[in-house]
């Protein structure tokens, strides 16, 4: 494809696409450059989404001047900064954290302080060291029970992270709302509490912590790592594609380290994949654990991708597993706030598909994904990478005010694999009314839903 072959020569920074679009950063300058490598049916199929890319990522910054989302609403309503919020008063009105995007600084004293306030069900554990020497904090969240007559098993643990890709700041804050929305749930929510004494529940907000604090301190847009390669001057390791399953060393080798996907020179040559990798096995050979989720959230494009990454060609096992799971996320978002995700397998779009013996370019490998590694080499049988908002208005500039709902839908979300895990096939809250939701009419929904949408991928 004449596109891929341009990226690669005009060392083109590709935000998101599929298999009907591409977003591409580039200067003005850049563009009759680019039109000059394309065949003249693409010459005009092209147009701007983001005018002014400056302002863009300054209204993503924080701003200086406290300003309330919603006087008009709030005017008699009394304002509180605990943390510990009344059940009845939604997150975004009573927390000044989720008001904004957070720096790193701000990030770990907060994940402290849940650990102090809530320790009954909280733990701060560091995954491992970055390649500039910062931790890479998490919050296990989980309550073991005491009065079980059984013989405890390994614990059953679902890992939820983030901003493996520095930029993507709406993943970061995703996974700490959630977070948040869970361990002040414990106890006050039937559910929840269900959950969080069914699973623990390890939120990892930056696996990338050197990057995150770059793209505050230099570059907003800066995706990779900060880890020196073989050229002095062009930094940084794509890590989530420097995992050690189908690492695709034709593909990753002939990578320019200047390049935004390049994912080293060999698998798990990225150092922060190296240490969760390290970490996760650990954890399972060694400390009595059995992960038995893992989602990794990025933005943007509004999908849930299932295994497999490196390939189409390879059915994964269980296939009707993950998309019976993938369909019903799907469903919990929809229902939370109306927005629409995709599912498809991760493959779809990022790695050459054959059609009559017809192979289309990468656009960037597929292979080396945490997905694919923790999915196969680590038999985490539910392993999923969603794609948050938006669709391409903002990309990775997502507004600020977005942090909250796109949090809510996730949390519910993130719920539904806990009730799917443990056998419960819908969407269930003991807070249904509450919610402008019936809990069996939500769950009878869900399920025909997912039933007929399954029905439709098995006729393809």
């Amino acid at each position: 494809m004449a596109l891929a072959d341009a990226v690669n020569v005009l060392f083109l920074d590709v935000w998101e696409f599929n298999a009907g679009w591409v977003d591409v950063r580039l200067s003005k300058d850049v563009v009759p450059s680019l039109l000059g490598l394309l065949p003249p049916s693409l010459q005009h199929a092209h147009t701007p989404l983001m005018h002014d890319l400056a302002q863009a990522i300054f209204e993503s910054y924080p701003s200086l001047t406290f300003e309330d989302p919603s006087p008009a609403q709030d005017e008699h309503r009394p304002f509180s900064h605990m943390l510990q919020a009344a059940a009845s008063e939604n997150t975004d009105q009573t927390n000044i954290f989720f008001r904004n995007y957070q720096p790193l600084s701000v990030i770990i004293p907060w994940m402290r302080l849940l650990r102090s306030l809530f320790p009954t069900h909280v733990r701060m554990i560091n995954i491992g060291v970055s390649y500039e020497g910062r931790d890479i904090p998490a919050l296990r969240v989980g309550v073991h029970p005491t009065n079980s007559e059984k013989p405890l098993g390994p614990r059953k643990t679902i890992i939820i992270s983030g901003g493996s890709h520095a930029r993507e700041w709406i993943s970061t804050s995703t996974v700490n709302y959630v977070a948040y929305s869970f361990i002040t749930a414990y106890g006050k929510s039937q559910e929840v509490t269900k959950l969080l004494e069914e699973f623990d529940w390890v939120f990892i907000p930056t696996l990338n912590p050197d990057g995150y604090v770059y793209t505050w301190e230099t570059d907003r847009l800066w995706r990779k790592n900060r880890q020196q390669t073989s050229l002095r001057f062009c930094k940084g390791v794509d890590i989530d594609h420097a995992y050690g399953y189908k690492w695709d060393a034709e593909s990753h080798a002939a990578n320019n380290p200047c390049s935004e996907s390049f994912a080293g020179e060999g698998p798990f040559q990225g150092v922060e994949a190296r240490r969760f990798a390290n970490w996760a096995r650990n954890e399972t050979e060694n400390n009595n654990v059995r992960i038995v989720a893992f989602v990794d959230l990025h933005s943007y494009s509004q999908q849930i991708l299932y295994p497999y990454s490196y390939t189409c060609s390879t059915t994964p096992p269980a296939l009707e597993n993950l998309e019976e799971l993938a369909i019903g996320l799907a469903k919990a978002i929809r229902i939370t706030n109306g927005e629409i995700y995709g599912v498809t397998a991760a493959c779809e779009g990022s790695v050459e598909q054959a059609t009559e013996k017809k192979f289309w370019p990468r656009m960037e490998s597929g292979g080396g994904s945490a997905l694919d590694w923790f999915y196969h080499d680590l038999r985490v049988k539910y392993s999923y990478q969603i794609k948050l908002r938006d669709t391409g208005s903002y990309g990775f500039l997502l507004p600020s005010k977005h942090i909250v709902p796109v949090g809510t839908e996730t949390f519910n979300a993130i719920k539904y694999i806990g009730h799917f895990v443990m056998g419960n096939k819908g969407i269930e809250s003991e807070e249904g009314k509450s919610q402008g939701l019936l809990k069996e009419e939500s769950t009878d929904l869900a399920t025909k839903d997912i039933d007929t949408e399954l029905r439709r991928r098995r006729m393809k």
